[in-house]
């Protein structure tokens, strides 16, 4: 993909239609979800930071809480729910059409054709939903603490602000691109492998979708346990 970037023989505008698709189909339900976790998050922190007298840190552990763990895992949900089993669908038609036959018969690479421009939507997209999820879920939190739980503006804003770093979003951001590279890869493989016709396609998607969210939660406990290895919490 980078050689053909740095040889201009990228087809942009396939990628820009992929980007653009992805966004239609993701950003919607990002906002449905981050909203009610926030809440959930903002709620369930609430209710045990006043119980053991902590209302001060409700902040920081909500979030935290969404930045480091909850914004990723739905960007990798909504990616491997809503793009990749739209990827596989359409790769698995083609695969039982013969059009990737096809390809190959006319010296086209498949994969340089289909595959990479879905790769760099995503790789386009994927940090842009973790975002939008962020933002979403924290405002939500800051919402139902300020508004319902007897919490302060001032309070919330300088907790987020002592716990959370660059770091903690920069690590959000790099775990939704290698969860949106495992979508597109798992999406890929199932499509292009898809056989018996339209139940073939069916299936394809239905293991795009459960491969992919398995693959991206177990990724998800690695890097969790590396960076609180290599980068401890520490007050800001």
């Amino acid at each position: 993909m980078f050689g053909d970037i740095a040889r201009l023989r990228h087809p942009w505008r396939e990628s820009i239609e992929q980007a653009w698709f992805v966004v239609t189909v993701t950003a919607v339900p990002a906002i449905l979800v981050s909203v009610p976790f926030g809440v959930i998050v903002s709620v369930q922190v609430g209710s045990l930071t006043d119980q053991v007298g902590a209302t001060s840190i409700a902040g920081a552990a909500g979030g935290l809480g969404v930045i480091r763990q909850g914004a990723p895992i739905v960007a990798a949900l909504l990616l491997g729910g809503a793009a990749g089993s739209a990827i596989a669908a359409d790769l698995g038609a083609r695969t039982i059409r013969d059009e990737i036959d096809a390809l190959e018969t006319m010296g086209i690479d498949p994969v340089r054709r289909l595959v990479v421009p879905r790769l760099a939507a995503i790789l386009f997209v994927a940090p842009l939903l973790c975002i939008l999820i962020i933002f979403m879920g924290i405002t939500a939190g800051y919402v139902i603490d300020v508004g319902f739980q007897g919490g302060t503006p001032g309070s919330y804003l300088s907790s987020f602000g002592s716990f959370a770093s660059v770091g903690d979003l920069v690590v959000a951001l790099i775990k939704a691109e290698i969860f949106g590279v495992i979508v597109v890869v798992v999406a890929c493989q199932r499509g292009f492998s898809a056989v018996d016709g339209p139940r073939g396609v069916a299936n394809a998607v239905n293991a795009t979708v459960v491969i992919g969210v398995i693959a991206a939660s177990t990724v998800n406990v690695v890097i969790t346990q590396l960076v609180v290895m290599f980068m401890p919490q520490r007050i800001g």
